[in-house]
């Protein structure tokens, strides 16, 4: 099921379980994942985009492998906070791999995401090549890491 709203998301989550955050582009999904306790994201891969049953069928083996609790999408707005081509791609998606898997699914708005992972990876003192591998795998844990941070203060606060 799909949740535009944390706290709907963090309603439907069980206590324990990690989550998987991710970046999806025209070219390549970053992936992320937490640990079962849901305090820190960790980068794991890149899925190189084909066409949606292969990107599902990839995403799901991870959900499987790692026993995934839920979702989290990058969801793309733009700077003045509305919606255009690539967050309504983003709602596709969604709503695709909401038919394949009974987890829930979040969205994380991850305006700069990308930006604050480049950063990051430059103060890291990455090679071009090797930012360009995982530049998208990095910017799916800051997305993944800000939702983890926003579920924390939810829960504390319940």
């Amino acid at each position: 099921m799909i949740h535009e709203e944390m706290t709907d998301f963090a309603a439907a989550l069980p206590r324990m379980g990690a989550l998987a955050g991710l970046d999806l582009g025209t070219k390549t999904i970053g992936v992320a994942v937490s640990d079962g306790l849901r305090q820190v994201a960790s980068p794991i891969t890149v899925i190189r985009r084909q066409k949606f049953t292969l990107d599902a069928e990839a995403l799901l083996a991870i959900i499987r492998d790692r026993g995934l609790a839920g979702l989290i999408l990058g969801l793309p707005r733009n700077m003045d906070g509305t919606e255009g081509p690539r967050a309504q791609s983003t709602r596709a998606f969604a709503r695709n791999m909401a038919r394949l898997t009974d987890l829930p699914i979040g969205y994380w708005d991850e305006r700069l995401s990308t930006v604050a992972a480049e950063r990051a990876l430059l103060e890291a003192d990455t090679s071009r090549k090797r930012r360009a591998e995982v530049i998208d795998q990095v910017a799916a844990g800051y997305i993944l890491q800000g939702a983890l941070d926003r579920l924390s203060h939810l829960s504390r606060n319940a």
